[in-house]
């Protein structure tokens, strides 16, 4: 078995999971990071990451860590560690092709006596059922003989930087007793929080695609119970409130449910468990309530403008924010793009502001151009859709003011005053 004084690191993707680690790793161990897109590897070379998970100094203290886009580079290494994304596709199904990639090609690199470390999220089993044999082909080599395998799955949140990957318990996994504890030794050596090693790499596996799904399904309680009150016209925040004042009280809000994470996770478990013929209801349920959270807020603020008189066709409505989540510019899966869709269906005119999103991502992946720069009194409506630092700090004159004077305020996030909106989840 690998010994760690003799370790030399490949991790591939280097996005918002395999960075941070691929940074923390390059401080103690010889380590290469690989990406398939050479503009980032460019980017990174130069000391800059543009998902401003890590800081330029943070990189600079990375003083083992190179970075590559060469699969050739990768030979030297013999402890290999996999980050590269698992969504969904246009049907919610598990798209694995990222990972199907990544496995071939690791069979075309890996040696005898190698060790390759999964930390992409994945339905039970898909580790050793889809991945193994791929590795297996490629390479020749044999599974638990040649090389070994081992599941960790990834604990990132991005744009939190409190909760960072160092101080995150982790949960690891082998393949055998002695592979499974070289791979928990491995992450103790960066991980302050500690590890905890799961008996399995499936246990490992099942633990990470529950994490997301638990919160999924607790959001979309909240998520319905907001619908519910808003038909009773009770405030559900108020009602969030007063309910948690009680110690066992789980502090849930309704709201969007995007990112890389929890709207998508749900759907490998689901997957697993329709594949052997059980048909799960409470998770797909609550999946079908959040995925639908972006029309609702649409076709409220729609009835809001009709209320008021605001024709709704051509007229101007400004969402505030386009990332999945605040203070950060990811927009894997962003669900405000539901909001936006459903307004265009009513032929409203629709621009969208998000100061730490990239034009360029933006158009590339959902074809909007984010506004540069804001205009007061343009907009018959406007979606504070995103709780952005920048968005707390105009406070609800300022952003009100970029209305016309009888406008429609909706507050997905519930951040301003409830009487100084016209409406919020």
């Amino acid at each position: 078995m690998l010994e760690l004084k003799n370790v030399k690191i490949g991790i591939l993707g280097l996005g918002y999971v395999g960075l941070p680690l691929a940074v923390e790793f390059g401080k103690k161990f010889d380590t290469i990071g690989f990406d398939i897109k050479v503009d980032r590897v460019e980017e990174l070379k130069s000391g800059q990451d543009s998902t401003l998970e890590v800081e330029p100094t943070e990189l600079a203290q990375a003083t083992k860590l190179a970075y590559t886009a060469s699969r050739d580079d990768l030979k030297s290494c013999n402890c290999y560690i996999v980050t590269v994304p698992t969504p969904i596709d246009n049907y919610k199904r598990p798209d694995l092709s990222p990972l199907i990639g990544a496995s071939k090609m690791l069979g075309e690199v890996i040696s005898k006596g190698d060790v390759v470390i999964y930390e992409s999220t994945v339905y039970p089993g898909a580790t050793e059922e889809d991945c193994v044999p791929l590795i297996e082909k490629a390479s020749g080599l044999k599974f638990n003989t040649d090389f070994f395998v081992g599941y960790s799955p990834e604990r990132i949140n991005p744009g939190d930087k409190e909760h960072r990957v160092t101080n995150i318990l982790k949960v690891t996994s082998g393949s055998t007793p002695e592979s499974a504890k070289f791979v928990d030794d491995l992450y103790k050596t960066v991980i302050t929080a500690g590890t905890h090693l799961a008996s399995s790499i499936r246990v490992a596996e099942a633990a990470k695609v529950i994490e997301n799904t638990q919160r999924d399904v607790n959001i979309a309680l909240v998520n319905e119970l907001s619908l519910i009150f808003g038909k009773l016209g009770i405030d559900t925040l108020e009602v969030l409130e007063a309910a948690g004042t009680k110690w066992n009280f789980l502090p849930f809000r309704p709201g969007l449910v995007g990112g890389h994470c929890i709207g998508v996770d749900p759907y490998y478990l689901t997957h697993k468990a329709t594949e052997i013929g059980y048909n799960p209801e409470v998770i797909l349920s609550g999946r079908r309530i959040n995925d639908n959270m972006g029309e609702h807020i649409a076709e409220s603020v729609v009835r809001m403008m009709t209320k008021k008189r605001i024709h709704v066709v051509d007229s101007k409505i400004l969402v505030m924010g386009l990332a999945f989540k605040e203070n950060c510019p990811d927009l894997r899966n962003t669900r405000v793009t539901d909001i936006i869709d459903t307004l265009k269906d009513y032929y409203a005119q629709v621009d969208v502001y998000d100061p730490w999103v990239s034009s360029e991502e933006a158009q590339h992946e959902y074809g909007i151009t984010p506004m540069s720069e804001l205009k007061n009194g343009t907009y018959d409506a406007i979606i504070l859709a995103v709780s952005h630092k920048e968005f707390v700090a105009m406070g609800a004159d300022k952003i009100r003011a970029l209305g016309k004077s009888d406008s429609v305020l909706y507050d997905v996030k519930a951040l301003l005053p409830k009487d100084q909106v016209d409406g919020r989840l």
